[in-house]
């Protein structure tokens, strides 16, 4: 897929509200990551395998394992699901929705400096009602990181 040609300067004058093609942020993401929106998303087994050492908490839906990294500001998150969740159909579509619910999760629950890894369960993951993974997902955050005043 190729990208969108960039405007003439006389076109980028005549359309003053339209937002550009481009983004100017800054890239923040850290090595081993990738930068989704909001979120980085970890891509390197090594931190899978720190995560998997770390805390964990199940829930109904998922498995959620949290690190504490560093007090960098950034929140890291990977997703898996093995082959026990079903063919690669069915586990791209509980990824998808994993994802979908670190998106509205992780930037007001999640804690800037930690690692989160969401593992899906076998037919639970992609056929429990949305909003009970989000609560679920919630939930978890709050046992891993105890009391809502501890930020640790």
């Amino acid at each position: 897929m190729t990208p969108p040609k960039a405007l003439p300067e006389t076109a980028k004058a005549e359309a003053p509200g339209q937002a550009s093609a481009v983004s100017l942020c800054a890239d923040t993401s850290l090595p081993g990551s990738r930068r989704s929106g909001v979120l980085n998303v970890l891509t390197k087994r090594s931190d899978f395998l720190l995560a998997a050492r770390a805390k964990r908490q199940g829930t109904p839906a998922m498995m959620v394992q949290a690190r504490k990294r560093a007090e960098d500001g950034v929140v890291r998150v990977g997703f898996t699901c093995s082959k026990k969740v079903g063919n690669a159909v069915a586990r791209n579509r509980a990824k998808r929705r994993l994802r979908e619910i670190a998106r509205q999760v992780l930037p007001t629950h999640g804690h800037p400096g930690w690692d989160y890894v969401l593992i899906g369960r076998k037919d639970a993951t992609a056929e429990r009602n949305f909003a009970l993974l989000v609560q679920d997902l919630e939930q978890a955050l709050r046992k891993i990181h105890g009391s809502a005043g501890e930020r640790s």
